[in-house]
C-alpha cells in the first residue's frame, strides 16, 4: 500500500521502517527540547499524512525508549483517522522520575501503524448477546 506524506517543515523525515517487512514507520521529530522528569510534551514531526479511507493509523511508543529512559506517549496508541491532514504530533511522557529526556531533530519518537478497518454503522438494540466474560469489568478474569 502506498501513503502519501506530505512535508510541513524542513527538517522533516519521510517515515520509513527499521526492516523489511516491519509494521510500523519510524516517526521522528523535528523539534530540540527536554523532556523534564514526569513532564509531557507534544512532539513535532513536520509530517501530514493521507491515511487511506477505510484505514487508519495509530501512533505507537517506541520500546526502545520506554525501556532505556521510560519514554511513554501519553494518549497510547494515538489515533489518526483518515481525514485528517494536519501535522502528525506526538504526546510523549518522561516516566524517569530522575532523568531528563533530550530530544534532537531527526531522532526517532515513535512509530506509525496503519491499519484497516471496517466501517461502523451504530445501531440501537433492545438485547446483546450472552459472552463468557457477560459483565465482568476491569480486572474481572484474573491476574
Amino acid at each position: 500500500m502506498r501513503v502519501q506524506f506530505k512535508s510541513l517543515h524542513p527538517d522533516a523525515v519521510l517515515p520509513t521502517t527499521a526492516t523489511a517487512g516491519d509494521a510500523g514507520l519510524d516517526l521522528r521529530s523535528i523539534d530540540s527540547l527536554v523532556i523534564a522528569p514526569g513532564q509531557r510534551s507534544a512532539v513535532g514531526t513536520g509530517l501530514a499524512v493521507e491515511i487511506p479511507p477505510g484505514h487508519a493509523g495509530l501512533v505507537l511508543p517506541r520500546s526502545g525508549n520506554a525501556a532505556r529512559h521510560g519514554i511513554a506517549l501519553v494518549n497510547a496508541p494515538g489515533l489518526i483517522d483518515a481525514g485528517y491532514r494536519g501535522e502528525l504530533r506526538v504526546l510523549l511522557l518522561n516516566t524517569d522520575r530522575e532523568a531528563a529526556f533530550e530530544i534532537a531533530p531527526g531522532d526517532r519518537i515513535a512509530q506509525l501503524v496503519i491499519i484497516e478497518h471496517p466501517l461502523i454503522e451504530p445501531v440501537w438494540s433492545s438485547s446483546l448477546s450472552d459472552s463468557a466474560r457477560g459483565e465482568g469489568g476491569f480486572g474481572s478474569t484474573g491476574s
